[in-house]
């Protein structure tokens, strides 16, 4: 059976491992493109493209002559934690109550499967479960896990540690994307976030990704007035 081709996202997850593990900490000149395609066993345009994706995150520096460093200086760049949800509502001085609304194990619908990538015989959990903060809705969450990526998932009890919890706590990731979107409640929004029908709320939709596998995708819809910010 041939060996498994590398790919660029094969390269920058094993960098960004080799960084966050201390393996190269900030400040040190990381080895050529054609060291690294060679002990990658790949073309030096993957290492390239590699490299470049790292660049644009502000993870490293690459300079002309001089070579690729693991940056020392935080890039100003927007970033958006992805955080526990009680500890967001914790953070209000409010109290936290978790709600499990539905959990099901379920073929990936087809639209699931061609925006993230899944096989056409992907099973996924799917978990609907509400967040209170002093007992007034906070967040409404709908979410699939791809149960091949995370087989423990099928023995874990949902109804006291909600699915945000426990997969920030127990299942790691390589990267994530995230959108967020203005909306307005349709029927069981209006129903769970005690909201007037068709009220505008925001809702944000993150995927994350552990070494190229798909892990989660997940609806995180907030009460009328949440407001988010960051800073850089």
């Amino acid at each position: 059976m041939p060996a498994k081709k590398v790919s660029f996202q094969d390269v920058r997850d094993e960098v960004i491992r080799r960084i966050q593990d201390r393996v190269w900490p900030q400040g040190t000149l990381l080895p050529t493109e054609f060291e690294l395609a060679e002990e990658f066993g790949c073309a030096r345009a993957t290492v390239n493209r590699a490299m470049r994706e790292l660049a644009d995150r502000g993870i490293v520096d690459r300079k002309r002559k001089s070579g690729t460093r693991v940056n020392t200086a935080p890039v100003k760049q927007a970033k958006f934690e992805i955080a526990v949800v009680r500890h967001l509502v914790e953070e209000k001085n409010a109290q936290y109550r978790y709600s499990l609304l539905q959990l099901e194990q379920i073929p990936a619908p087809a639209w699931l499967s061609s925006r993230i990538d899944l096989p056409n015989d992907a099973q996924a959990l799917h978990i609907k479960c509400m967040h209170y903060a002093d007992n007034r809705p906070f967040q409404f969450e709908e979410r699939w896990i791809n149960i091949a990526a995370v087989p423990d998932v099928l023995h874990q009890d949902f109804n006291e540690t909600g699915p945000n919890e426990w997969l920030l706590s127990e299942v790691p990731f390589s990267n994530a994307e995230i959108g967020f979107s203005a909306i307005a409640t349709d029927a069981t929004l209006t129903e769970f976030l005690a909201t007037q029908p068709a009220t505008p709320v925001i809702q944000m939709e993150r995927t994350t990704w552990f070494q190229n596998q798909p892990v989660t995708f997940v609806r995180m819809t907030f009460h009328p007035g949440y407001r988010m910010s960051t800073s850089y």
